[in-house]
């Protein structure tokens, strides 16, 4: 008898079945990946809407097209989706002005009360983008605190202002062709700013996959944080989250030069990604392979001059205008140090300042606050029994900013979701910190809507600051606590040690013999 065709087979009857499709050529299931239907209970109950749990005897990792990762970015694509929704109602037109002119119809408060604020909208003509000038090099007049006029310029880093410039670009040209569908400039501006960062937030998710390991669908978590839907578009803070996780994502498949130059050009669309290094260089010190963070630090640096260096060169005061309006900014609405004042009627560190006179002792006190949180992470990652994960230490550190920090924009919590993934992958109490920190929003807007228009009174705001405050500290706790008991840590199983680590995964400490005694790593006591 003839031999069958691959894929079929015969009954007793004789009669030749042919599969419907080639069978799978490795038919091994990817049991050590982590199933949430089995592994958390919430996960076991949402799963019951479409079916439930994946079977036990199931074969896993060999579906042929919904796999994991199309599968979380698809939802990353659905939240965006939501994303948009919100501040779609802050680029409806109507007739605005005694001609009946089409513009954008903030009537009414219409940011506040629809809640769908974004910078965007209205930095396209503060920023005098409408007018197609270059950022940096473009400067306007405005009147002062004190009846001065001051100049000033884009302030904004320049990988993000240069970002605005091309979406600009775009914009006006898609505004110029005729048999494309035409709206308001600013609106068409901001869906081109919009798209470019979805695809840097698909980018972020992408990278939290591939670095969650066999947690593969912890990403799912960043893909549907509720903080996507309030402040994916509220500002530009994506495209620092793509370039760290993607740094991220280098220096764990032993890159180190990759990641340095995405974490410059991180660090040049937002601070945030060059803390990162930081982390990196106490877990380097302890194992003494320092090579690796010294070519990623000399990479970061040369990517950052490559984007800053010439805007510096030909436009000095326009690339310092940032820097300026950081020193020289107060206390941020939500900011540790305006609560205080919100509650206490407190003066600050300064008290009454002059039009244009920075905070100079609030500027040093949440500097050397940051300064002692990184100390302490510090500590903690040299002298913990066993060599705490780069995740765990980079969320500590960039919560840590935040929390000392005298600005925290409703956006910057965005930079701690994929941190806050990979360094704590329990589903529940992220969800619950992601919910509240979304849900301050809420507050944020009545408070600027003013009590006169039936918004609320401050207090309402600052009280749910103080609430995702405490929510951030709980999180930052929990990761202490795993970094000393790394058997309760979900992502150390079996062999596994740090999927994030790189060079750094398994490697046994070997600290330089120069460093003290009390920065050396602590022997675990064990009971007799």
């Amino acid at each position: 008898m003839a031999d069958n065709a691959p894929g079929s087979t015969e009954t007793d009857t004789g009669v030749e079945l042919v599969s419907p499709a080639p069978l799978a050529a490795d038919r091994r299931s990817a049991d050590w990946r982590d199933v949430p239907g089995h592994t958390d209970p919430l996960t076991a109950q949402l799963s019951s809407t479409i079916g439930g749990p994946v079977g036990r005897h199931a074969l896993i990792g060999r579906t042929r097209f919904f796999t994991p990762m199309r599968v979380i970015l698809l939802l990353a694509v659905v939240f965006l989706s939501l994303g948009w929704f919100t501040k779609a109602g802050c680029i409806q037109q109507g007739p605005v002005g005694a001609d009946g002119a089409l513009g954008l119809d903030w009537s009414g408060n219409r940011q506040y009360v629809a809640m769908c604020y974004s910078d965007t909208v209205p930095l396209y003509g503060a920023e005098h983008l409408d007018e197609g000038a270059f950022p940096y090099k473009k400067w306007w007049e405005e009147p002062a605190a004190d009846g001065s006029v001051q100049r000033r310029y884009m302030e904004y880093p320049v990988l993000s202002g240069l970002y605005q410039y091309a979406s600009m670009v775009v914009a006006k040209a898609w505004d110029a062709t005729p048999w494309l569908p035409g709206g308001l400039q600013v609106a068409i501006y901001f869906n081109v700013v919009a798209l470019g960062l979805a695809a840097a937030w698909l980018v972020t998710v992408w990278a939290s996959a591939l670095l969650a390991g066999r947690r593969v669908w912890d990403a799912a978590l960043v893909a549907c944080s509720p903080l996507v839907i309030v402040h994916a578009f509220t500002n530009f803070d994506l495209l620092a989250t793509a370039f760290a996780a993607g740094g991220l994502l280098a220096w764990s498949r032993k890159r180190p030069v990759l990641a340095g130059i995405l974490l410059g050009l991180g660090g040049a669309a937002k601070l945030y990604p060059l803390f990162l290094l930081g982390p990196l260089l106490v877990l380097c010190l302890r194992t003494g392979r320092m090579r690796p963070w010294w070519q990623a630090t000399a990479a970061a640096a040369g990517a950052w001059l490559a984007v800053n260096l010439p805007i510096a060169l030909l436009f000095p005061r326009g690339w310092a205008e940032f820097y300026r309006l950081n020193s020289e900014r107060g206390a941020d609405p939500d900011s540790i140090y305006n609560v205080i004042t919100s509650f206490t009627g407190w003066a600050g560190f300064d008290g009454p300042l002059a039009a244009g006179e920075a905070p100079s002792v609030l500027n040093a006190v949440s500097l050397l606050a940051f300064v002692a949180v990184c100390a302490g992470v510090a500590w903690v990652a040299l002298t913990a029994p066993t060599r705490p994960r780069v995740a765990q230490l980079c969320f500590l550190v960039v919560a840590g900013f935040l929390l000392t920090n005298k600005v925290w924009s409703p956006q910057y919590s965005l930079w701690l979701v994929p941190l806050a993934v990979l360094a704590l992958p329990h589903r529940r109490i992220l969800l619950a910190w992601m919910t509240i920190d979304a849900l301050v929003w809420v507050p944020r807007m009545m408070y600027y809507l003013g009590v006169s228009n039936k918004g609320l009174p401050e207090q309402w705001f600052t009280g749910a600051v103080v609430l995702r405050d405490l929510a951030v500290l709980a999180l930052c706790a929990l990761i202490l606590w795993q970094i000393y008991r790394p058997s309760k840590d979900l992502v150390r199983f079996g062999f596994i040690d740090d999927p994030v680590g790189g060079v750094l995964d398994q490697a046994e400490d070997a600290p330089p013999k120069w460093l003290p005694a009390w920065l050396r790593p602590r022997v675990p006591v064990r009971a007799e």
